[in-house]
């Protein structure tokens, strides 16, 4: 199992930055390793929201099924990993200071045998938090510039 965390401070407030985030469908703008989302559930968003997402990292391309498993207007949304890659994953937004975010990417995940099991964790984690620290990046830039 690999355990990541990234975190960034947004300038705006948690509500500006959850109207962002709260539409799963923009999330392939900001994650660089989302390539596209299709919703499985006959809603878009809220808790119990199902969708498969193509992922690729690098020369890796995978269909995640996930789950929204927690949903806070403004606090929290998390998730629940059940295709090849399973897990949990959650982001939650901090008040900070007066007027800005802390942004808090949270996942746990257990990668299957033809991606290395255990070894492929160890090896993955590294590179996959260098690509969410940058999502991460565009996500604070998107957010700021529409705030």
């Amino acid at each position: 199992m690999s355990e990541i965390e990234v975190v960034t401070v947004i300038d705006a407030t948690p509500e500006q930055v959850w109207a962002y985030v709260e539409d799963i469908s923009t999330h392939v703008d900001w994650m660089l390793d989302a390539a596209e989302i299709r919703f499985t559930s006959p809603h878009e968003s809220g808790l119990g929201t199902t969708f498969e997402c193509d992922t690729k990292v690098g020369p890796i391309m995978l269909t995640d099924l996930m789950e929204i498993t927690e949903w806070e207007a403004n606090k929290a949304m998390g998730v629940r990993h059940v295709g090849h890659v399973t897990g949990v994953g959650k982001f939650t937004l901090e008040p900070h200071q007066a007027t800005k975010t802390r942004f808090v990417w949270r996942e746990k995940l257990t990668f299957p045998w033809f991606l290395g099991g255990p070894i492929g964790a160890v090896i993955g984690r590294p590179i996959l938090t260098a690509i969410w620290r940058g999502n991460l990046k565009r996500l604070k830039s998107e957010v700021e510039r529409r705030a």
